[in-house]
């Protein structure tokens, strides 16, 4: 339980991830409209944030609500314009109707990366063989995390394929860090580190006031302490 732990926060604005560095933040993940669960953010947001913190910051490449991937091109042209103000790793992850992944939509975005890292964020909890997704993405250049919660409601549901999961690393497909989070509380950190999770991402968790509040420095300073320092 002492190893210290990746801690990655969610970050609105360039005050969020001043907050979050402050109390500890390994790494940001930078969104805009959490009523949408996160969509890209502009690329005034990114250069701010770049300018503002020396950490990590992965930022979201997601133009609509739920997991379809929408206008292709747009997307595409959204990586490029991140990568342009300076940024250098990425969170997305697109299903189609039948919630199977969609590898062209993923391939496609992937590409215009060019090796850059990125997670593949919450889609896995909502598709319909979490397996075969991951066996799917396996081999894409830049893939090395993915953030879940291990079920579609959170990860009071998830935890036992979370653990299930985190016991398969290595296997094919399993080689991607395991990036927990999504309704994530202090009280799942202990089962989780026993089974070597060692990477956790919270949101709400760092803002005591709610989605219109602020990261709170001292709420991250309390999960950084939990996770050890």
């Amino acid at each position: 339980m002492s190893k210290r732990a990746v801690l990655e926060v969610i970050a609105l604005d360039v005050e969020d991830a001043v907050a979050a560095q402050a109390g500890g933040a390994d790494r940001l993940e930078l969104v805009t409209d959490m009523a949408a669960d996160g969509l890209t953010p502009a690329v005034a947001t990114v250069t701010g944030i770049r300018a503002a913190v020396d950490i990590p910051v992965r930022v979201m490449l997601r133009l609509t609500d739920g997991f379809a991937a929408g206008a292709l091109e747009r997307l595409a042209a959204a990586a490029c314009e991140m990568r342009e103000a300076g940024a250098e790793e990425f969170v997305l992850g697109f299903l189609d109707t039948d919630g199977q992944v969609d590898l062209a939509a993923v391939e496609r975005v992937a590409a215009e990366l060019e090796g850059c890292r990125w997670t593949f964020h919450r889609a896995i909890d909502h598709a319909a063989d979490r397996d075969a997704l991951r066996k799917q993405l396996a081999d894409l250049p830049g893939l090395d995390t993915y953030l879940t919660a291990g079920a579609a409601a959170g990860v009071d549901e998830g935890l036992p394929v979370l653990l299930t999961e985190a016991a398969r690393r290595g296997e094919p497909g399993y080689g991607q860090h395991l990036l927990v989070g999504g309704g994530l509380r202090l009280d799942h950190v202990p089962a989780l580190r026993d089974a070597g999770v060692d990477a956790f991402h919270i949101g709400g968790a760092a803002r005591p006031g709610g989605w219109t509040t602020p990261v709170s420095a001292a709420a991250v300073a309390r999960w950084r302490g939990v996770l050890g320092e």
